[in-house]
């Protein structure tokens, strides 16, 4: 059996003795491990693309109609701003606790706590959906190689899909437990595979909408790039939700910056590489699918329905063939197996942060000797992300529909706090120059308020049961049921850990206002 390391690493505090400066400190993962390219590949590959546009492509259009590229765009913005605070909070404090690390040393240990509680609690929501996308395209993929239509419909047996599903949830977390070099290749294939899969479809979409091969199909207009354009905007901020989730993923290049070269610069460049590559993507499939098939709620259109929550099942057929349209299944496939093994890093290093400043039981601090991963923190998220997609799966699988829509909330949560505690950490050095007031001010700023802004309206319209599936608790919206309840979840284990570790909550371990060592340019 292989032995955990419980021996405090090198530049490590012993548990009960805080650095004297209240400073970030080492916690044993593998340095050097990651390189640009590495870094912004784990970004992408995070987010999913294939599978987010597949999730959510139907649903945006539903939202707001032909307007939906504009709400890409209007996703986009929000993450570009909080996307450089990351980057220069990483550049003076590079840490694997990221948010949870940043947002204590600017605001407090009860803040902090809150906004690491955030990410951990999306990132189980999101591994536990993309288990079960990758559990239904590889019954739908084996049901199409074979030609076996009773094979594709194991899906449609919940013992089957819950079973499949904690399959590879165990082999992702497996994965995950032996380190990020040990499937570096497989990394680079799987993102390759599906942005060029991608590719494909996007170019023959083009082609059948230029041909009018579907009656449904739009001529393309700069309107859609205006999102005032949108009826409403309880339509808008719905499809601006979805958008942020969509983007959801690329701040885990920062979650390994302590595992990567140039820790101090290298993240955010692999940050800012991740978002161009996502808003290309998403802007050329979004517009290639609605000159197809228009964004109505009727045949192949992206809003119907029937097939809106899996857009690409629908269209792989008629727009690449059944012979080339496998590769669509087997993009998101690829997609959500590279994205469910490579998200358990964001919440096993946060895990991990938290435990070594004593903000979580210490036994999640150790580090794997040979491996250098947070093991015990990685199977903790492996074994939560089971018991979660199955008591949702059984409970209803409209719940589990809703978790998504209540990701939004989780998202806008954690990255506003981060966005604003940029701004206030550095908000003694704003106006040193005029790169350090647009950087680590207005920018951080500008984000954390659009952030805030979707994230009250969209917390006032979860009220309703109309949002999402349309269920309810009691005559709430079960979105807003299940998005409160878990932010209210987290502050009830925060109290209990007040308790267990009031040096942590006192300010003793990780203090606010201590100077960081800032990187010369």
């Amino acid at each position: 059996m292989t032995q955990l390391d419980t021996r405090p690493q090198a530049g490590d505090a012993v548990r009960g003795s805080a650095p004297a400066d209240g400073g970030v400190r080492g916690k044993g993962l593998g340095g050097n491990s990651v390189g640009l390219m590495g870094s912004a590949v784990i970004g992408v590959s995070t987010v999913a693309p294939v599978y987010c546009l597949t999730s959510t492509l139907g649903s945006t259009a539903g939202e707001v109609g032909v307007q939906m590229p504009a709400v890409f765009l209007a996703g986009f913005l929000p993450m570009l701003l909080v996307a450089f605070a990351y980057r220069e909070l990483n550049r003076v404090m590079p840490d694997c606790g990221t948010s949870f690390t940043w947002t204590v040393k600017a605001f407090g240990p009860r803040v902090g706590w809150m906004c690491g509680w955030g990410l951990v609690i999306a990132t189980i929501i999101v591994l536990s959906n993309l288990a079960g996308v990758a559990t239904s395209y590889f019954w739908l993929l084996a049901g199409e190689i074979t030609g076996s239509g009773s094979i594709a419909a194991l899906d449609d047996s919940k013992p089957v899909h819950i079973l499949t599903c904690l399959v590879l949830i165990a082999v992702a977390t497996a994965i995950s437990y032996r380190g990020m070099t040990a499937t570096k290749g497989i990394q680079y294939a799987l993102v390759g595979l599906q942005l060029v899969v991608l590719a494909i479809f996007v170019a023959m979409a083009f082609q059948k909408a230029g041909s009018g091969t579907f009656d449904t199909g739009l001529d393309f207009s700069w309107s859609w790039m205006n999102p005032f354009a949108v009826q409403s905007f309880a339509a808008f901020t719905a499809g601006l939700s979805l958008s942020i989730f969509m983007y959801w993923g690329w701040d885990a290049c920062m979650t390994t910056n302590e595992e990567t070269v140039g820790s101090a610069r290298t993240p955010g460049r692999a940050a800012l590489i991740a978002m161009v590559v996502l808003v290309g993507s998403y802007l050329a499939t979004g517009i290639a699918a609605q000159m197809m098939v228009g964004s109505g709620d009727e045949g192949l259109g992206l809003a119907n329905p029937e097939t809106s929550d899996n857009v690409f099942a629908a269209l792989a057929g008629p727009v690449m063939g059944p012979g080339l349209g496998i590769l669509l299944f087997v993009a998101v496939l690829a997609s959500a197996a590279a994205s469910l093994q490579t998200t358990f890093i964001p919440v096993a290093r946060t895990v991990l942060a938290m435990a070594s400043y004593e903000a979580l039981p210490a036994s999640y601090a150790k580090v794997h000797t040979r491996f250098k991963t947070p093991g015990r923190a990685t199977v903790t998220a492996g074994v939560a992300t089971g018991t979660f997609y199955t008591v949702m799966t059984l409970v209803s699988e409209n719940v589990l529909v809703d978790t998504i829509y209540a990701l939004g909330l989780m998202i806008c949560f954690y990255y506003s706090i981060t966005a604003f505690a940029c701004a206030w950490y550095f908000r003694r050095e704003l106006f040193r120059s005029a790169r350090d007031f647009v950087y680590k001010g207005l920018c951080p700023i500008l984000g954390g308020t659009l952030l805030t802004a979707v994230f009250g309206k969209t917390l006032y319209d979860m009220w309703d049961p109309a949002y999402g599936s349309g269920s309810s608790v009691f005559g709430v919206g079960s979105v807003f049921v299940i998005a409160v309840g878990l932010l209210l979840l987290g502050g009830v284990l925060m109290l209990v850990m007040q308790r267990r570790s009031p040096a942590f909550f006192r300010g003793e371990v990780l203090t606010r206002e201590t100077p960081a060592l800032v990187v010369a340019d």
